[in-house]
């Protein structure tokens, strides 16, 4: 089962910018055909952010963070990135990496038996 590490959240101002990071290991190209992130505010449901194919890149994103949000990949490093610019109160949640050797890619598919990441807060203050 590979492993997911995220990095890169914290407390930041509205309007602000902050870089999430993903990395998985160990290598296994089966197991993160798709790749992506959700996030959880509290009493919510988690919900798809971004995703991302990581054979060819092709990126998805949720209507809200369309825009705004860029996810994007290191193939080298093993390694996906979520850029969030403008970023807005209601975005503050905890934020989750997930993959998965699946197809198709898509939010559901990726969420029903992905692995995840430990998740890295993200607060945004008005």
């Amino acid at each position: 089962q590979v492993q997911l590490v995220e990095s890169g959240g914290g407390s930041v101002q509205a309007g602000d910018s902050l870089r999430l990071s993903c990395t998985a290991s160990p290598r296994n190209y089966y197991s993160t055909t798709c790749m992506g992130w959700f996030r959880q505010a509290p009493g919510k449901e988690r919900e798809g952010v971004a995703r991302i194919l990581t054979a060819d890149g092709t990126t998805n994103y949720a209507g809200s963070v369309k825009g705004r949000f860029t996810v994007s990949q290191n193939k080298v490093k093993d390694t996906i990135y979520l850029e969030m610019n403008d970023l807005k109160p209601a975005d503050t949640a905890i934020y989750y990496c997930a993959a998965r050797g699946i197809w198709p890619c898509t939010f559901s598919t990726l969420k029903d038996g992905g692995a995840w990441g430990q998740g890295t807060q993200v607060t945004v203050s008005s």
